[in-house]
């Protein structure tokens, strides 16, 4: 079976795996501090904290930011269960902003709009969390703007998008948001087998992050509220997690992201042979900008509704297990019955034509071209 994505695993990563498992550290160690450290001279950033996984950065970096009961989140219905889940486990409240019918990401317009209507209500949002679909950087500049006006924090999903960049600036360095987000999945642009990161300008957030990873437990003298002097002491200063990544995946992160320029290379070039090849049929893509890049996590084709379960079934009954991304969250069950499914055309249009191609470093060419002839069949 071909998968929709799969990560690639090489000798040095093997290796360098290997070498964390005899040393003294297979917990949180200097492999995790490495890892932090190279993620910010990627991205640009000043601060990084990882994460057992994306989901439990979307949860701290929502509770850093002070969301509490009664506060509300908006975000788009296109994304995979954990960004809204963040945001009820914080107690909070969320709501979804249409789709984009080109882009695919949040609606800079529809956003405008509901802005408006909620501040009439006194009803606006604490956090608004963009969500960069298959790599694909959102409107980032107009929403900052946006932010400004109505004072609501912002957090980038980042999920897709390492790599991915808004003209020269790397999606990660946070310019146009407070904290942003980033998954090590093994479908990722790189993996941890597991993992996520928190990325932040802003030491005051990093430090409450990096607390409510590890049980909100304080070591840092400097810090404690009890001032003792005893060489075993420390604080639990307030109600954190266990979400810390272990130094045997941090090492294999170190090792990935070193290979992630190539990674990100191969996937837009099977993108652009997908793009080349499905030109002149009756299907779209995703639009991104041209002076914006995209880290082309997912491929992801917007086909004839009448047709897409037939290509759907017809590509799974030849092993290539393609998918689809995502389900619209208001129409999972927790979220049904609070929200209308009319009120977000674009998403629902857009959920009875998706499709997520074959698309990850290593895909055969032979395998693309079959997909390819495929589609090409039965449109």
């Amino acid at each position: 079976m071909i998968p929709y994505s799969r990560q690639q695993i090489n000798k040095l990563d093997i290796k360098n795996v290997n070498k964390v498992l005899t040393s003294n550290f297979l917990t949180t160690g200097p492999e995790v501090d490495k890892f932090e450290r190279k993620l910010n001279s990627f991205c640009g950033s000043k601060h990084a904290v990882v994460t057992s996984s994306a989901s439990a950065s979307l949860h701290i970096a929502c509770l850093a930011l002070g969301l509490k009961k009664k506060d509300i989140v908006w975000t788009s219905p296109i994304t995979f269960v954990s960004t809204a889940s963040a945001v009820l486990h914080c107690g909070a409240e969320v709501d979804f902003v249409d789709i984009d019918k080109e882009t695919f990401n949040l609606s800079i317009e529809n956003l405008k709009i509901k802005l408006k209507k909620a501040k009439k209500k006194n009803k606006l949002p604490k956090i608004i969390i963009p969500v960069h679909l298959a790599g694909n950087p959102c409107d980032m500049k107009s929403l900052k703007l946006l932010a400004k006006k109505y004072k609501f924090k912002i957090i980038e999903d980042a999920s897709h998008a390492l790599g991915s960049r808004i003209g020269s600036q790397k999606i990660g360095n946070s310019k146009y948001s407070d904290i942003t987000v980033f998954s090590f999945h093994p479908v990722k642009i790189i993996t941890t087998g597991e993992g996520g990161a928190t990325l932040t300008n802003n030491k005051t957030l990093s430090d409450k992050i990096r607390s409510l990873r590890e049980h909100g437990i304080e070591r840092n003298r400097l810090n404690f509220k009890y001032k003792l002097s005893n060489p075993w002491y420390y604080e639990q200063q307030t109600l954190g997690f266990n979400y810390r990544l272990n130094d045997i995946q941090a090492s294999l992160g170190l090792s990935q992201l070193n290979r992630a320029k190539l990674f990100l290379k191969e996937r837009n070039k099977i993108a652009n042979i997908y793009k080349r090849s499905f030109k002149f049929l009756n299907l779209s893509f995703q639009k991104v900008d041209i002076n914006n890049y995209s880290s082309y996590h997912l491929f992801i084709g917007l086909f004839p509704p009448k047709k897409r379960l037939e290509i759907f079934k017809e590509l799974r009954k030849n092993k290539f297990f393609v998918n689809l991304h995502y389900i619209p969250l208001f129409l999972h069950p927790i979220y049904r019955k609070k929200f209308k499914s009319k009120l977000f055309p674009n998403s629902m249009e857009y959920y009875q034509r998706a499709i997520s191609l074959p698309i990850y470093p290593n895909l055969k060419r032979k395998n693309i071209e079959k997909v390819i002839k495929i589609i090409k069949k039965k449109i």
